[in-house]
């Protein structure tokens, strides 16, 4: 059974959160709301809470995991940036978008897509996420939680816990977080391509 955590949208309770952490730390397979909708997450390295996520959303290898980041000093451990790019990235973030840029060795091989070797990166607006990456201090290993068959993500804590009670180890509810996914840029040859459009406003992209 999946542990319920219920905190305050604006001000998340730093016992929860702390409590949250531990459990990612030690293994655990999460959902928590971001500034998009729902997503999935795992620590860093965690090989069988990747493996959970492929099976609980029905994912190939060519599946671009997300790293979830607290800010643009950890986001810059993990991907290669040029002078342009990261201007145009810290004009976009926070916010709900995801891009797409080479790994750097810091990146497990299985989070890399097979032949591109790049990996997707965000920094989100949302007060628990943050709390969550404050406390881990470290990156959380994500993919948005939509089902197999389904349109839209799933929106509500409550029926998150009661849909997905046997397969999760934790969920984190701050309230409904809307049903659009992130903005999906791929800046891997250069020039953005917006691969999916979502939540984030693609203006400046295009």
């Amino acid at each position: 059974m999946a542990k319920y955590f219920d905190v305050h949208p604006d001000d998340p309770q730093r016992r929860v959160i702390g409590s949250v952490a531990e459990m990612i730390r030690s293994g655990a397979l999460v959902a928590y709301p971001t500034d998009s909708c729902y997503a999935l997450g795992c620590k860093l390295g965690n090989r069988e809470g990747l493996a959970r996520i492929r099976t609980i959303r029905d994912l190939d290898d060519r599946h671009h995991f997300t790293l979830v980041c607290q800010n643009f000093a950890q986001l810059g451990q993990f991907v290669h940036i040029d002078n342009d790019v990261f201007r145009t990235l810290k004009a976009a973030t926070p916010g709900s978008y995801t891009f797409i840029l080479p790994a750097t060795k810091e990146v497990p091989r299985q989070l890399q897509h097979p032949k591109k070797k790049t990996v997707g990166v965000r920094i989100p607006d949302h007060t628990a996420t943050q709390a969550l990456l404050a406390e881990l201090g470290e990156p959380l290993v994500s993919s948005t939680l939509l089902l197999p068959g389904e349109d839209e993500p799933m929106t509500q804590g409550w029926e998150i816990k009661d849909q997905l009670d046997h397969v999760l180890d934790a969920v984190l509810d701050s309230g409904d977080c809307g049903t659009a996914p992130t903005t999906v840029i791929d800046f891997s040859g250069g020039t953005p391509e917006i691969v999916r459009r979502g939540a984030g406003d693609t203006s400046r992209f295009e």
